[in-house]
Parts: C-alpha cells; sequence; structure tokens
C-alpha cells in the first residue's frame, strides 16, 4: 500500500498500519466469498446479500470469521435497506459498534469502506460533495481537472457506500444538502457546463450513516432527512459470557500490535467487564454513571492495563491496573463520576466473591483524584 504524506509516497505493509481498513484485514475471506458467491446479486454489490451477511456475522463452516456481535436480523435488515434507494442509518448509544458495523458493511458491499464523512461542527458541504485546487480554478477556470471530489461524489460516480458518522454533530443547513442528494440520486455541479454538470449515481451507491442517542437535541434531524433513511437501533451486549469473549479478542489483537507478548488474563478481564456492566446497570441502583461504560471502553482499559503490566513490570496486567487505568474512562462528563466509581470499589466491590475482586477492593486507593 503506497501513502501519500507531505511531498512523498512512502510503501507501508499491513503490519505498520494502526488499523487497516476492513477490506485489508479481512481481504482472504473477502476473496473466498466472492470466488464461491453464486448467488443473485443487487445491481453493483461486491458480492450477494447472504455472503455479505456471512461476512458480517460469520460463518465458522467457511472459515468466515465473526466480526459483528449483535442480532444477525439487523445485520439483515441493515442490507436489505441498502439494496433499496433508502440510506441506512444506524442509531445508539457510543460504543455500540455502529462504525464498525457500517464499516463491515461497506467492505462487503463495495470493497471499500474509506469512503467516508466524519461528521462534526465544523463539518462543510465541501467535504461533504466537492470542492475546488484553487490554483488550478485561477489558472484554468472550472473544469474537470479543478474539480476535487469529496466521498458523496465519488460514491455516486463510482457507484459505492459511502458512510457519514456522527451525522447529527453537523449543523443543520450541512445535513439538509443530502436531501437531493438521496432523493434526485444526482449531484449538480453548476459551474460546469455540460454533461460534467452533473453526476448521476450510479448502481450501488448508497449512504450509511450513524448518529449517537446521547447526541439527540444537538443538531435534530429534519423530517425530511428522516424519510430518505430507514433507522436501525444497535444495542449494547446484553449477555457477560459474549462481551467478556469480545473483549478478551480484541484486546488480545490491539495488546499484540503494542508489542505486548503476554495475553490478557481472564479472570482479570471478568472483573472489567464485570465492572463496567454493573457502572452502566440500571440507573435505580444508584450507581450508573453519567459517562458511557460501553464494550468500546471495556476493551480500551484492557488494552491499557496490559500495557501498563507488561511495559512496567514485564507481565501480564492485574486487578491494581484495572482500578489506575480507569479514571481516564470514569471522569469524562461528570466530575461526580469519579465519586460513583470510588462508592462502587469501596462498597460494593468487597460483596464481590473471587480473588481478583479483592485485588480490585484492595487497589482503590490507587484511583487518582
Amino acid at each position: 500500500m503506497t501513502v501519500t504524506g507531505g511531498d512523498r509516497e512512502v510503501t507501508v505493509t499491513e503490519g505498520q498500519l494502526q488499523r487497516p481498513p476492513a477490506e485489508i484485514r479481512y481481504a482472504d475471506e473477502l476473496a473466498a466469498l466472492r470466488a464461491a458467491d453464486d448467488d443473485p446479486r443487487p445491481p453493483g454489490w461486491r458480492l450477494s446479500l447472504r455472503a455479505a451477511r456471512r461476512f458480517v456475522v460469520g460463518d465458522e463452516g467457511a472459515g468466515i470469521s465473526r466480526k459483528f456481535v449483535g442480532h444477525v436480523s439487523l445485520v439483515e435488515r441493515a442490507l436489505v435497506t441498502l439494496a433499496t434507494n433508502r440510506g441506512l442509518m444506524l442509531v445508539g448509544e457510543p460504543g455500540t459498534a455502529k462504525s464498525l458495523l457500517s464499516e463491515l458493511i461497506a467492505a462487503a458491499v463495495s470493497g471499500d469502506s474509506a469512503l467516508t464523512v466524519q461528521g462534526g461542527a465544523a463539518t462543510t458541504e465541501d467535504q461533504i460533495k466537492y470542492s475546488w485546487n484553487y490554483a488550478l480554478l485561477v489558472s484554468e477556470g472550472p473544469s474537470a481537472r479543478s474539480l476535487v471530489p469529496a466521498p458523496m461524489l465519488r460514491g455516486m460516480a463510482e457507484g459505492r457506500i459511502v458512510r457519514f458518522e456522527e451525522i447529527t454533530r453537523c449543523p443543520l443547513e450541512v445535513q439538509d444538502c443530502l436531501l437531493s442528494l438521496l432523493s434526485e440520486r444526482v449531484i449538480a455541479v453548476p459551474e460546469l457546463d455540460g454533461p460534467q454538470g452533473m453526476v448521476f449515481a450510479r448502481q450501488g451507491f448508497n449512504v450509511i450513516a450513524t448518529a449517537n442517542t446521547r447526541d439527540r437535541g444537538v443538531n435534530e434531524m429534519s423530517a425530511a432527512l428522516k424519510r430518505r433513511f430507514n433507522f436501525e437501533t444497535v444495542f449494547p451486549i446484553p449477555d457477560f459470557d459474549t462481551e467478556l469473549a469480545l473483549v478478551e479478542a480484541e484486546a488480545t489483537a490491539l495488546l499484540q500490535q503494542s508489542g505486548v507478548t503476554a495475553p490478557p488474563r481472564r479472570d482479570v478481564l471478568e472483573v472489567l467487564v464485570g465492572t463496567f456492566r454493573e457502572l452502566r446497570g440500571p440507573a435505580e441502583r444508584g450507581e450508573r454513571m453519567a459517562t458511557v461504560m460501553s464494550t468500546a471502553e471495556a476493551v480500551s482499559v484492557a488494552h491499557a492495563v496490559g500495557v501498563r503490566g507488561w511495559f512496567l513490570r514485564g507481565e501480564a496486567g492485574t486487578a491494581a491496573d484495572v482500578v489506575a487505568s480507569l479514571a481516564g474512562t470514569a471522569a469524562k462528563d461528570s466530575p461526580e463520576d469519579l465519586a460513583r466509581l470510588r462508592r462502587f470499589l469501596e462498597q460494593e466491590v468487597p460483596r464481590r466473591k473471587g480473588g481478583q475482586w479483592r485485588a480490585l477492593h484492595d487497589a482503590r486507593h490507587l484511583l487518582a483524584d
């Protein structure tokens, strides 16, 4: 792979990338699915709907790994939506793998998950549709050569899936630039004359957007834009064992990338996942955190625990490392969260049985102020 940086190009291997996109990480699986895929495919798709589903949810008999932990019916509905003229909106709590699901689906359908718009307060219409190379624009005037396509224009011209992350973080006027695009499936470039002034969507184009339920009210989507999407909610993992297995697998992979050869201790991960599940539990228990204690955050803490244990002491992380790593996760949104966490360690943890729970309680003094 060649990466452009500044005025030079650098060739890197997959192992040198911190996080290769899904189409690179799972290139062998995608190639195997395409080679064996005899099912009918929606126009413009690289895989059939059934093969795309197998790529996302896995097929042990065919050697296809499970990549998304969630209901198969959710994945099926998402794929069916993308085969129609409706966009797909994935909503849910932060850290529920909405972005991962959109990436996997884009890789399966288009073979490319990199056409992505990252929504935010500073996102502009130019970053969604197109902009200009102003040096060429001044010297030559508007032309196809001076046009700089953004993800939406490229997705339409190439017939690919475009991912729009955190769409509700964008200003309303920026969101609404998608209205005609999703309805008419065309982008007008009024600066260009003739056929070049209209870019029509090819078969295979569609949009996957994501939004956090905690961002509702920040820049609420208009009713007109909502009508152009089918909404699917991605829920947290309900089962302890499933979440534990996921955290273990993801943390192990991250630790290997960080140069840590000691795998995470399962008994420590059990305490970590149990702590996260307790702190995001029902509010009536009194210790629910304002911060989102998601599975993604648990993976991040497990990664930090392993790095801390290995590079500071040459061993796998311990329950004491869990305590030392929790403050940065727990005290993001509310100053009261650190106090809630401290009360949990002092009052609730002693009621749990097991050596690692006792070690977690004994290490409560390591919680940063």
